[in-house]
């Protein structure tokens, strides 16, 4: 296919954002941990293009700069929904039935076996090892959002208003 303006214009929208994360972090290798962050707040997951070229821009071998995406939990190199579900699946949470939980929100999204993302992008499924919520059990996390003492039957209304919040 041919690379005319047109074409690449969704590309070249993609890195100005990157372009300005870097400059306001003055291109600085000894920040890109911060870059990083920055740029999958903006993105919600680390594209590989773009660690590539972030890589380049700042001299950083591009193994290491994916070495650091990989080696944090906290990064995805991954596409991420809208909406991030973290089934906490600790102790207290998996003896008060976070798994139940987690089968229902699958059944619910219609997440197929290996897959976490629902097609829309809308929403993310997630287990996690303990979100410091044992009080709460069985508990989500939402976004940022800690939700506890959560039932089977509150799932349904939970991703309803999810689905509606504009």
């Amino acid at each position: 296919m041919l690379k005319t303006p047109s074409t690449l214009y969704p590309k070249m929208q993609k890195f100005k954002r990157v372009l300005e994360i870097l400059k306001e972090n003055k291109y600085d290798k000894t920040k890109l941990v911060r870059i990083l962050q920055q740029v999958q707040d903006e993105y919600r997951y680390l594209p590989k293009e773009i660690l590539s070229y972030i890589s380049t821009v700042i001299d950083v071998p591009t193994a290491e700069v994916f070495g650091v995406a990989t080696f944090y939990t906290h990064f995805s190199i991954t596409p991420k929904g809208e909406y991030v579900l973290k089934v906490c699946n600790g102790t207290a949470c998996h003896v008060k039935g976070a798994m139940d939980l987690y089968l229902k929100l699958r059944e619910k999204l219609e997440l197929e076996d290996d897959i976490d993302t629902t097609t829309d992008m809308k929403f993310t499924l997630e287990t996690v090892s303990c979100i410091g919520a044992c009080s709460l059990a069985p508990a989500i996390v939402v976004g940022e959002d800690v939700r506890g003492h959560i039932q089977l039957e509150e799932i349904e209304p939970m991703l309803e208003e999810l689905i509606n919040k504009k």
